[in-house]
């Protein structure tokens, strides 16, 4: 198969079009007039066909040469948009960041540094959606993501996982400070009226995961009497003084009511970690690449344990 025209030569072509000679046509693309003609002849080689009668007055454009005008153009247009897209998502004066969060991020980061991303970039879309850490693994497997931030442990499965970014100790929380005063083991807890979060995920769940592995291990029975969606939700109810939680530490730290309730570690201590995660076998575009590197600093900000 032979090769094709390449876009300088549809230029050419264009610019004798508009031009109507080859010398016109020379001037305006600043060089000689027989390096532009062998450019024309190139092309019509390629193409196998003529594209001009030469005439002494003016060049005339033969049957096929006016049919390729409109679909150089579109080459030529299409080609420039190329460009143009290339050069708003390399300097952030464009695209759009396509990141997920496990819900509960809202307290590490997401407002603050959307606004920060946001003022820094101001042309630059976000959409920011939060799920699951299980879910958003599944979301940026299928492409519909291109990177999120995850609690671990998640299915690697065609995933980049980077290094633990975050750490956090899973504490039990309680109304009572009497049930705080120290580290406290499964066994202690499971008498509780317990009130647990991610009640859509259940066990799928990373951290309601390790906890039943934990449990299982551990031959006690950790059956929660409520489960609801948010851990928000959770610490208002426990605040409440029935029912007791078992959550990451930073999400009390941040909510509300912190100072109505009390918390312990686990015994033996419950550490989770955070990580980055992205699909193996696509790269990050420039705008969800800038908006990861910005999230690192505030997030060390949130370092466990305490």
């Amino acid at each position: 198969m032979s090769e094709g025209p390449t876009l300088r030569q549809l230029e050419y072509f264009i610019r004798t079009v508009d031009e109507g000679s080859f010398a016109a046509a020379a001037a305006k693309e600043h060089m000689a007039q027989p390096s532009l003609s062998e450019q024309i002849r190139r092309l019509e080689r390629r193409l196998g066909t003529t594209l001009f009668v030469r005439t002494n007055s003016r060049l005339r454009l033969t049957d096929v040469g006016r049919q390729l005008v409109p679909k150089a153009k579109a080459a030529i247009e299409a080609a420039a948009e190329v460009s143009r897209v290339a050069k708003v998502t390399t300097d952030l004066s464009g695209g759009e960041v396509s990141f997920g969060s496990f819900r509960s991020a809202q307290h590490y980061l997401l407002a603050p540094l959307i606004l920060a991303f946001n003022e820094r970039f101001p042309n630059v879309r976000i959409r920011v959606v939060g799920l699951n850490s299980s879910d958003v693994a599944d979301a940026v497997r299928r492409g519909d993501l291109e990177a999120g931030l995850v609690e671990l442990p998640v299915d690697p499965h065609g995933l980049q996982v980077s290094a633990p970014v975050l750490s956090d100790d899973v504490v039990y929380i309680s109304a009572h400070r009497v049930r705080t005063r120290r580290p406290v083991a499964l066994d202690q807890i499971a008498p509780s009226r317990l009130i647990l979060a991610e009640a859509s995920w259940g066990i799928r769940d990373p951290m309601r995961r390790l906890l039943a592995e934990r449990a299982q291990s551990e031959l006690v029975d950790l059956d929660p009497f409520i489960q609801v969606e948010y851990g928000d939700a959770a610490l208002e109810i426990v605040a409440r003084g029935t029912f007791d939680t078992i959550l990451p530490l930073v999400e009390l730290q941040r909510h509300p009511l912190r100072n109505e309730l009390s918390w312990a570690h686990l015994s033996p201590a419950f550490p989770v970690d955070f990580a980055f995660i992205s699909r193996s076998d696509a790269e990050l575009s420039p705008a969800t690449e800038a908006f990861i590197a910005m999230s690192r600093g505030p997030l060390e900000e949130f370092q466990g344990p305490w």
